[in-house]
């Protein structure tokens, strides 16, 4: 610990957004050569890609573990911690967030950097104010300068994710927290943004490009946003403040707390952070308050070291320089890290002492253990992947085989699957790609580290999408934005086929008055698109509502389609149901559900408009039922009569005449002659208007029974059917026997015979009606034994029938309950379908 680089060095120090790396840019930029460490990759990354926009890519260089761009004259190097080529001389060198020498799996690290790393004219420690007595201990000589914060940190309490404010980043500590949170906000407020360390540069790029283009307003992130990643967040929430660092799950330090705290507010805009709870383990302390909001850091009392240029002489030499305790009283043995581990893992297999037997080969095996375990296996399987790369490195030429590297790359190359399955692939891509930029383990290095990176960025691209698809919602997002502003002015857009938008992001489809949800929309989302859809087509909706108001005749129609219930359509669309109303000519009218969106006046105006066409059709293509119900309120008519026209409306205008035959034998001649007048025909077995069996007047008259009887419609015989069989049940059809045969067809035969016969003498009536309607042989004797003939002798093969008197009536049957306030249901409970 005594030969400790002297060179000159200044510390900069202080709180987040105090532009230290900012600084060291520039100051780099000011030399002719330079380098930087920094934590992440993508961090190094990101300062990449703004020095080439300053010195051009043919002079800047990227190095970390996965990925390294040299060109063959970079003078400027951006690096990882662990990349930094310190063999190279540059006048300049920085490392940034030097206080992360305390970090127990990487602060060796940097703590080495901090000793070994100089620039020849100047060097740069960027770190927090912690680190001040640690670097007065282990370097008494260096500058220390002070960089206060540029705007002002403030606590903003705890809020739910429902109530957090827009340009947000939310921080939890495991990438399930963090998509978990992530789906959260999207069907909160439409979408997030997803940071995490794990994110190759391209894919969080893409993710932070959402973010800032102001795509989404959050942002949700691991503790990577604390390590300078520069973005334009207002309000940082904690979803947590406890972490697993790999051992143990504990609470963050306050140095943490208030590096990641600190990316709110950016240059001199002030920014806030909070928790998302108010009490428990996950809610700030008084204490922690203070200390973030006054930059009050405990200091660093210790850093982790490990010695950085250990023995190669033999893998023991190896082992025992790694575990060697640093003297100095500032520095503590780092813990053992993964590296170490493995090698310990291998140093026991006898083949790799075998081969390990020279300090250069030695250096080898220590090399291949840096191999990071991205995909997290854990010791053993990632000892058992290292162990296969260093058998390839220590054998033949010592490069890896290329057909192996290829298939296992090339397994790799697919972008389907999900979130999970896509980054799983990356971070295995990611042990292949820091393979393919080892120089010396390839035979075509450049290849390979071209098809690797061509992989992740096929990866990444996908991992993007998937993100994009999984948390983000765009249209949500849209209308969360202008339903805050005004949802009564929403810009919604209802095209010719009813496709509504808002921004030309589709919403659903409205169909008459009921909106339709976009068939993409998830179950969560669907409310939301409803609510905005209905304060969006108000007036749309108010428009529709008084054309349906006054819309002519021939924009309606009935809908009477056998097993649904009879309805009302509107341009093709249902408006309205027909239930029981005082009579059956006079159906009550049942709005539509969905014109409840209507005010009450629209929806009244709606109603009579459709009560008015209904009484208009019903009169027009079923008169006897109007006019019968007319007739059973007509106070000038006897009372026979009424209770005649009353029993005839209740069962649709068609009924067997015994059941009436009580109250036909007291009508009087002019009660008769009012009843034809009506339209009602007074035939020999049954009472029938013919009209209605006219296709209209049948559909309007099955509508109207099943209005009256709350239940769908009866399915109707075939229009014109004159003859059916006789296990056919069918208003209006007689059955006889094997066959039924329509009433108004029984009469034309019943006056027929009773024209043909003479008095009470045999006759052979004229067969040609019967015959030409269809009835078979059975059919017309049953016929004519209702109608009051009996058979006589033939003459030859022709029957002859003889009258017999009055109609025989037929077996009686018990009659269905009668419906309360009707004298004359009896009628109604008759089938005759039966014969």
């Amino acid at each position: 610990m005594s030969q400790f680089a002297r060179s000159p060095l200044t510390a900069v120090l202080g709180p987040t957004n105090t532009g230290k790396t900012h600084l060291a840019i520039e100051r780099m930029c000011g030399h002719a050569s330079g380098m930087i460490g920094f934590p992440l990759r993508l961090l190094a990354r990101e300062v990449y890609d703004r020095v080439v926009a300053i010195k051009g890519a043919h002079q800047v260089a990227l190095i970390t573990g996965e990925e390294r761009i040299v060109p063959p004259g970079a003078r400027w190097f951006l690096c990882t911690a662990e990349s930094m080529p310190l063999d190279r001389e540059v006048a300049f060198v920085a490392l940034d967030e030097a206080q992360l020498g305390a970090d127990p799996e990487r602060g060796h690290v940097f703590t080495d950097r901090l000793l070994r790393a100089r620039g020849r004219e100047e060097t740069m420690i960027l770190g927090s104010e912690a680190l001040r007595p640690m670097v007065r201990a282990l370097v008494p000589d260096a500058e220390i300068i002070n960089r206060p914060r540029f705007s002002t940190l403030s606590y903003a309490g705890a809020r739910k994710l429902s109530r957090l404010p827009r340009r947000c980043a939310i921080v939890a500590f495991s990438a399930e927290e963090v998509y978990a949170v992530a789906e959260t906000i999207r069907r909160m407020r439409g979408g997030a943004a997803v940071v995490m360390g794990a994110l190759s540069p391209r894919t969080r790029n893409a993710q932070v490009q959402m973010f800032q283009s102001g795509e989404v307003d959050y942002l949700v992130a691991t503790d990577a946003i604390g390590m300078g990643l520069n973005m334009d967040v207002a309000h940082v929430a904690f979803a947590s403040l406890r972490k697993f660092d790999g051992r143990r799950q504990r609470r963050l330090t306050i140095s943490e707390m208030a590096q990641i705290a600190g990316r709110a507010g950016r240059h001199q805009r002030d920014g806030t952070f909070g928790g998302l709870v108010e009490e428990g383990p996950s809610a700030f302390t008084p204490e922690e308050v203070l200390a973030i909001e006054g930059h009050v850091i405990p200091p660093l009392e210790q850093l982790y070291w490990r010695e950085g240029s250990p023995s190669y002489a033999s893998i023991d030499a190896l082992i025992e320089s790694l575990e060697r305790k640093p003297s100095h009283p500032a520095l503590r043995a780092a813990p053992q890290a993964i590296d170490l581990a493995v090698l310990k893992r291998l140093a026991e297999e006898d083949w790799v002492r075998a081969r390990a037997r020279h300090p250069a080969m030695v250096a080898r095996l220590w090399s291949a253990c840096g191999l990071p375990d991205f995909r997290k296996l854990g010791v053993d399987p990632h000892a058992r992947f290292v162990g296969r790369i260093f058998q390839h490195l220590s054998e033949g030429r010592g490069h890896i085989p290329h057909q192996w590297f290829a298939d296992e790359i090339a397994r790799l190359d697919n972008v389907g699957g999900d979130v999970e399955t896509i980054a799983g692939r990356i971070a295995a891509a990611r042990s292949w790609a820091y393979i393919a930029h080892r120089a010396d383990w390839l035979a075509e290095p450049a290849h390979w580290a071209d098809r690797t990176r061509a992989i992740e960025e096929r990866l990444s691209d996908a991992l993007h999408d998937r993100l994009r698809q999984r948390f983000v919602d765009q249209r949500t997002t849209v209308l969360l934005r202008r339903i805050g502003a005004d949802a009564s002015n929403l810009p919604v857009e209802v095209s010719e086929d009813g496709e509504v938008s808002v921004d030309a992001h589709v919403l659903g489809r409205l169909e008459g008055f009921r909106f339709h949800v976009a068939p993409d929309a998830r179950v969560a989302d669907k409310r939301l698109l409803i609510s905005a859809a209905e304060k969006g087509l108000a007036g749309e909706l108010r428009r529709r509502g008084a054309a349906l108001a006054g819309a002519a005749d021939e924009a309606f129609v009935l809908d009477a389609e056998p097993g649904e219930r009879p309805a009302i359509r509107w341009n093709g669309l249902p408006v309205a149901t027909l239930v029981n109303g005082p009579t059956l000519d006079r159906p009550a009218v049942k709005l539509d559900r969905s014109l409840d969106c209507l005010d009450r006046a629209a929806q009244t105006a709606v109603r009579e408009r459709i009560v008015a066409w209904v009484e208009g059709e019903i009169a027009r293509r079923a008169p006897v039922l109007a006019r019968l119900a007319a007739l059973s309120r007509d106070p000038e008519a006897t009372a026979p009569l009424r209770a005649v026209a009353a029993a005839l409306t209740e069962v649709g205008g068609i009924s067997p005449r015994e059941s009436a035959d009580p109250a036909l034998d007291v009508l009087a001649p002019e009660d008769r002659r009012r009843l034809r007048q009506a339209g009602v025909t007074v035939g020999t077995l049954d009472l029938f208007d013919a009209r209605l069996f006219r296709p209209a007047a049948a559909r309007w008259r099955a509508a109207l029974l099943a209005a009256r009887d709350g239940r769908p419609v009866e399915p109707l015989p075939p229009a014109g059917a004159t003859v059916l069989p006789g296990d056919t049940r069918a208003w209006g059809f007689r059955r006889l026997g094997a066959q039924a045969v329509r009433v108004d067809l029984v009469e034309r035969i019943a006056r027929a015979a009773h024209d043909a016969r003479e008095g009470h003498k045999p006759f052979a009536p004229d067969p040609a009606l019967a015959t030409s309607i269809g009835l078979q042989a059975e059919t017309i004797a049953k016929l004519m034994a209702r109608l009051g003939f009996r058979s006589a002798k033939p003459e030859g093969d022709q029957p002859r029938w003889a009258w017999r008197g009055r109609p025989r009536a037929p077996t009686p049957r018990t009659p269905a309950a009668p419906r309360p306030g009707n004298a004359f249901a009896a009628l109604a409970g008759l089938d005759l379908s039966r014969g």
